[in-house]
Order: structure tokens, then sequence, then C-alpha cells
């Protein structure tokens, strides 16, 4: 039988000059992959997002040093090209390189903007796959996203610069009439209801908004795509938030109706 510590062993070494591109999970560090928890304990520099929990952070190498470079929506944030400009110069000072980003790299994370930049300068890389947020939040808030005879398929979008002129076809998505689920959407979310109601999603369409998901804040709002940014606002929920429209929703309220029942025959 295999044993944790044998896996553990078994897993690869960062090394000098190296670059792991990691996702640090939805923010709950008991969501951390393996191989990411392998790598905060052998990496020389962690370079951070903003959002990553300080436990996270916690688990780093003793000495390691602990870099933010963290970008926030409407707030001030480091530039993409000085991040990348920062892991290529400290692979090639010969450190053991961590980039851990919330959820997983290649998730509106920027990963690939990174992974290319970092692969055109010769920079060893690995990436570290993580669990993205839009999938476990809403796991944690009990919405499936996928049912048997509701839904085939799931859209992940993100709100960041939907107020464009060259953004997202809104019309298109509602037309699919499959769940949505969006990332970076609170500051534009009055604007993406809007459009996907007038591209033809009915406003009855159930909706939730999950804040700090996983997380001893998290917060969950369901309610309807007509009321959903009023709801938002009046209640407070902020970023870091992902939001669900579609009928898998609905789904949440039944599985709650059971729990009572089943922790009553536990």
């Amino acid at each position: 039988m295999t044993s944790l510590d044998e896996i553990m062993t078994d897993l690869p070494r960062l090394n000098p000059g190296e670059v792991w591109l990691a996702g640090a999970g939805p923010g709950d560090p008991a969501h951390l992959t393996l191989l990411t928890l392998s790598g905060l304990g052998q990496a020389d520099a962690v370079v951070h997002d903003a959002l990553i929990d300080p436990r996270v952070l916690d688990l780093a190498r003793a000495g390691a040093e602990l870099i933010p470079a963290g970008k926030r929506g409407g707030k001030p944030s480091a530039v993409q090209a000085d991040i990348t400009a920062q892991l290529i110069a400290l692979a090639r000072a010969g450190r053991r390189v961590l980039r851990l980003k919330g959820g997983d790299p290649f998730m509106f994370g920027r990963g690939g903007e990174e992974a290319l930049t970092l692969a055109a300068q010769g920079v060893r890389f690995r990436i570290v796959p993580g669990l993205t947020s839009g999938l476990a939040s809403m796991a944690a808030s009990l919405i499936p996203l996928t049912l048997r005879g509701v839904n085939q398929a799931v859209v992940l979008a993100t709100g960041h610069g939907a107020d464009r002129a060259d953004g997202m076809d809104w019309a298109a998505l509602a037309r699919l009439g499959q769940p949505i689920v969006l990332y970076m959407a609170m500051t534009n979310l009055t604007s993406i209801t809007a459009a996907l109601m007038a591209g033809g999603l009915s406003g009855a369409t159930p909706a939730a908004a999950i804040a700090s998901a996983t997380l001893a804040a998290q917060r969950i709002l369901v309610t309807d795509l007509a009321r959903l940014a009023e709801r938002v606002t009046s209640e407070g929920i902020a970023a870091p938030a992902i939001v669900v429209i579609g009928r898998v929703v609905a789904s949440r309220a039944r599985l709650l109706e059971l729990l009572p029942a089943l922790e009553a025959m536990a």
C-alpha cells in the first residue's frame, strides 16, 4: 500500500533557476494540491497573488522570500510585465521560484501569459494545476454545476472588461441556455445581467453569488437574474466572489431541505 510520505517523496523537485506556476485553489488551505504544498516547502521565493490566504503562505519553507504581486481590479496593482520580469530575474539568479496564484493558474489567472514569456526567455517552468474557484465554490455551496436533464454544458466567463465595446457577446451566451459561471464580475454585474436579459435569458432564472468561497467568511446569496445585481449591492456581497446563473442553482434549496433528514439518520 502506498503511503502519503511515499507520494510526497516521489513528487517532482523544484530546481534552482526554475519557476513553478502553481494554483492555490479557492482559498482554504485544505484545498491545496500535494504538488503545490511540495512547492511551498521547496521554494526560495514565493511570488504570490493578493488573495492568497495567509495560512497558505505560512506553509512556505522557513527563510523563503514572500513577494506580493497581486492584481486587483480597480485597486493599485502590480503591472503584469513587471511581475513576469521579476520571475525571470529570480530564476536567472538561481532561485527556486513558486508563482502562487489563486484558483488554477490557467483559468483567468494570466498563467498562460507568464508561461509563454518564460518559455520565450528560456526559463524552465512547470504548471501546477489548482482547483479553480469557479468550480470549487459551486461544490462548496451545494450547487451542482451539471445535472442530467438540466444542462449539457457549463460556460466559464470573466466579467472583467464586460463594459468594453469588444467585450463578451452576452446575448449569445443567453441563447445557450446553459449555466454561466462568472469570475471577476462584481464591478460590471448590473450591465452583465441587463445584457443577458436583453439577449433573451429570463429574469426569473435562478442565480447566486458566492463570496470568499471555502473560507470562514463565505457568504452565499441566492436570488434570480433580475434581482441579482440589486441584491448583491444591498446585502454587501463583495469581491472576491463568483457568480453563477442557471437552473442548476435551484438544486441547492432541495439539498438543504434534505440535509436535516440525513443528519437525523446519522
